[in-house]
């Protein structure tokens, strides 16, 4: 009497399916597990490409140079120890860039505006609206070409208007809805902090970011003569050098060089600055997500070891319950690959649906968490689909081994006589 594998299967579901409760409780450990892993893969997914997204927009061939490593927009307070010590950039590192370093096609200067001055707090408003919700940068009328947005309406500010501090100003598309929900803003006013500012300019919603927030869709930008004159106690520089296509590498050594030369480091010493591209900065989130990733698989494998034991258990129950069964298969000529097949597919078919109900499980999770939280993006990877599947269907084998090999060890005069 031989099996085939298409009896096998038909026999595997038919056993799952005639005792669903049991096998249900069987596997919520598989389920548990596998729910875990790809929920947590598509939400990791989806933030990575945000992040990913948000600095090719910002330029692939820009170098970053602040003081501090992190955030820059983040308060002193937030920084570590070490960092909040070192020097501030100076405007003039930029102009000296650009003449010493050949690999940098282009130096682009800002200055970062805190949210709060001089314990005023900054609000963009016009007549029947305002914003505090706002990101107040000055830069040089190049930062446009260094790195380039997408515009809603108008334009940049120019050189000319930059060089003489004209009260002119680019906003982002969370500044436009919320002080202009039904009019165009394009060259009317808006006052902030006292002073008022024409609207040149209103900036695309912003593609990527961290989280779903892209700072750009808050920005309001502001020529760099004019953040200067109007906050002459702010000193967070930032720099930008943009280097030729395909001499990114030398220019980052470049910087760098010219960088340590202006602070005056001694060699050996450590960079007293931040220096950073957009691959760095990406594969440092990518370090910080595969702690995450790390974490959520060790949860999944208690789960899948605990859903593992349990199938372990209920293929052992079943080949009790089912010894006749065994027996008179066996003596109507069942060879032993027969029957170790019959149970180890079997398990894997309890643990295989385990699998799917976690992966559609998972699947909703996701959705409903992209419905209720839209700043949160999350997409579900095909990998982590076929990966959770597969594992699942894999501790099945793994787990269903001993059982199917201690049934088809089963003496069939003894098995026929079992009651």
């Amino acid at each position: 009497m031989n099996i085939s594998p298409g009896e096998n299967v038909n026999m595997a579901f038919q056993a799952v399916w005639g005792h669903r409760f049991r096998s249900l409780l069987t596997i919520i450990g598989i389920v548990i597990g596998i729910t875990t892993v790809v929920t947590v893969s598509s939400l990791l997914t989806g933030l990575r490409e945000g992040v990913v997204t948000f600095f090719q927009d910002l330029g692939p061939d820009n170098i970053f140079l602040f003081r501090s490593s992190g955030d820059p927009s983040a308060p002193d307070q937030q920084l570590p120890p070490k960092e909040r010590k070192r020097r501030h950039l100076k405007p003039e590192y930029a102009e000296y860039i650009r003449k010493t370093c050949p690999a940098v096609q282009d130096v682009g200067i800002q200055i970062l505006i805190p949210a709060v001055v001089d314990g005023n707090p900054l609000i963009a408003k016009v007549r029947g609206y305002e914003s505090d919700t706002i990101g107040v940068t000055g830069q040089t009328a190049n930062m446009s070409e260094i790195s380039p947005r997408d515009y809603k309406a108008g334009r940049p500010f120019t050189s000319e208007e930059e060089q003489r501090g004209a009260h002119v100003v680019v906003i982002g598309a969370n500044v436009v809805d919320a002080l202009f929900p039904t009019g165009d803003p394009i060259n009317k006013t808006m006052m902030m902090d006292g002073a008022e500012y024409t609207i040149v300019g209103v900036l695309d919603k912003a593609k990527g970011g961290f989280f779903g927030e892209n700072g750009f869709d808050n920005a309001v930008l502001l020529p760099l003569r004019t953040a200067e004159t109007r906050y002459p106690q702010v000193d967070r520089f930032m720099i930008t050098a943009k280097a030729f296509p395909g001499k990114r590498q030398d220019a980052y050594d470049e910087v760098d060089a010219a960088m340590r030369h202006l602070r005056h480091l001694k060699p050996g010493a450590p960079d007293d600055f931040s220096i950073s591209t957009p691959d760095q900065i990406i594969q440092q989130f990518d370090r910080i997500t595969g702690l995450i990733g790390l974490v959520a698989i060790a949860i999944s494998g208690l789960g899948l070891l605990v859903g593992g034991i349990g199938v372990m258990n209920i293929m052992l129950v079943s080949v009790t319950e089912r010894t006749r069964e065994i027996g008179v298969r066996k003596a109507l000529g069942a060879r032993r690959r027969d029957i170790v097949g019959q149970f180890l597919v079997e398990a894997m078919a309890l643990t295989g649906a385990g699998g799917v109900l976690g992966i559609v499980i998972a699947v909703l999770i996701t959705m409903l968490v992209g419905a209720l939280v839209p700043s949160l993006p999350s997409k579900v990877p095909s990998w982590a689909l076929i990966t959770g599947f597969t594992v699942s269907v894999a501790v099945g084998m793994f787990f269903g081994v001993w059982p199917a090999v201690k049934a088809s060890r089963l003496d069939p005069v003894e098995a026929l006589r079992y009651e």
